[in-house]
């Protein structure tokens, strides 16, 4: 084995950690902050529909009282088909001066921004700490993923405070000629709200959700399903705008998809890291047909997502093990250790030393830059993923590009230890974190799951 073997029982929740560790507590997933109900001067509102999955921050119109209400907290799905009438907790009532359907708007209403609160594509706020205003012109897996606007640039953008908002044009009629616009790429399975604009990769066009189904677009295709979607310009940021971000063209999975991924990761684990680090391999998630990539892009994190705890370890639980991953034939560095570290844990002083070669870092002399620095971190992942073997006799990324199934991969990474039986929980803590991320990216996950 490459890699000292990673054995994981369960420990609370859903909490997996190494038989010779601790019960480390597990991070507190995102919060989301209930705020009271505002007098909005102006705002963008549509009429409430029964059945409809509600993002936080939108306003509805009740058709039965005249009423408006705002989502302040949101649960699995949103507002979780919730009645604002009745689920005072999911809404509260608020005013809106501008009245009823506008579906886009003309104007922007600006909120302070508050940590935790997940915005929508448009968004403006105010950074209470700079007076600076921002616009949301990316998304994740929800809005804005709790990220700060001064940090995260692929989310937000800078903007004149009072701006017009995203995504304009009146109404839920047609597409209209938005004359500026924020627009982001059309990705399959994603569920799009009123008013949004994406841009479809196959054509280059744009195009604005007019009308909405029991979950926003429905995962529908704008080419396809006229009712849902119409043909609009887009003269502003277009295509994905954010300063520096990727919408997938360096990764088939979006930085939106990445955080929908891993939520409460270690702050080592930047998706900008990931990306960096893919330059030295052309073929990693880059081979054979779209889907095969999205395949070994899944199955790359998902044993990822095992081996470190969903991203938040970053060095072994275990300190009592740390000293011990010193081959004398193999030599040590003095004063260094080599446990495991970063995405994939790599382990043991020959390890570090081959994997260091490989990339061009002294990583015998220096092992805690797996630990410490992002794109190394990242580099020693993908590196045994093209390189090494294990049990299965080929490497990861050729099982899954020659369509040899996910298993095949566990086998390659810690099958002496988990496949045949062995482990078949930690195998099936594997799968479930593949189906998870295949889910999530929009790709069938194959069969030869297990091992």
């Amino acid at each position: 084995m490459f890699y000292k073997t990673r054995r994981w029982v369960a420990c609370v929740a859903s909490l997996l950690i190494p038989l010779a560790g601790y019960c480390a507590a597990p991070a507190p997933a995102m919060q989301v902050m209930s705020a009271a109900a505002v007098s909005a001067a102006a705002c963008t509102s549509q009429t409430w529909q029964y059945g409809v999955y509600y993002r936080l921050g939108d306003v509805v119109r009740y058709p039965n009282n005249g009423n408006y209400y705002k989502l302040v907290n949101v649960g699995g799905n949103g507002s979780d088909a919730t009645d604002p009438t009745i689920s005072t907790w999911y809404w509260q009532q608020t005013t809106c001066d501008s009245g009823g359907s506008t579906g886009g708007g003309g104007g922007a209403t600006t909120v302070n921004w508050q940590a935790g609160v997940f915005y929508h594509l448009g968004d403006v706020v105010k950074y209470p700490n700079n007076g600076s205003c921002y616009k949301l012109v990316n998304v994740g897996g929800n809005g804005s993923d709790g990220t700060d606007p001064t940090i995260s640039t692929w989310y937000w953008q800078p903007t004149a405070c009072g701006s017009t908002g995203g995504g304009g044009g009146g109404g839920g009629g047609g597409g209209g000629g938005n004359t500026g616009c924020t627009a982001v790429d059309w990705q399959a399975g994603v569920y799009y709200r009123q008013g949004d604009v994406v841009r479809y990769p196959g054509n280059g066009s744009y195009y604005k959700l007019v009308n909405v189904g029991g979950n926003g677009s429905d995962g529908t295709d704008p080419t396809i399903s006229t009712w849902y979607w119409q043909p609009t310009t887009c003269g502003g940021t277009g295509g994905g705008g954010g300063g520096g971000g990727n919408t997938g063209g360096s990764f088939i999975v979006s930085e939106g998809q990445f955080n929908q991924m891993f939520p409460s990761r270690n702050g080592l684990y930047t998706y900008a890291g990931l990306v960096n680090a893919m330059t030295g391999w052309p073929a990693f998630a880059k081979t054979g047909s779209d889907t095969i990539k999205r395949q070994e892009a899944a199955a790359f994190l998902a044993n990822v997502a095992h081996e470190s705890d969903s991203l938040r370890a970053t060095r072994e639980y275990n300190q009592a093990n740390w000293p011990l991953y010193c081959d004398s034939n193999s030599g040590c560095a003095p004063g260094q250790q080599y446990y495991g570290r970063g995405p994939i844990q790599l382990s043991w002083n020959y390890n570090y030393r081959a994997a260091g070669q490989a990339i061009g870092v002294d990583l015998w002399s220096n092992p805690d830059l797996v630990a410490t620095d992002s794109t190394i971190a990242w580099k020693t992942a993908i590196w045994y993923w093209m390189t090494g073997t294990g049990a299965a006799g080929v490497t990861p990324h050729n099982a899954m590009v020659n369509s040899w199934g996910f298993g095949v991969t566990i086998n390659a990474i810690n099958g002496g230890l988990e496949c045949g039986g062995r482990r078949p929980d930690a195998v099936q803590t594997r799968i479930n974190f593949y189906r998870s991320f295949t889910g999530i990216i929009g790709v069938d996950p194959g069969g030869n799951l297990g091992c």
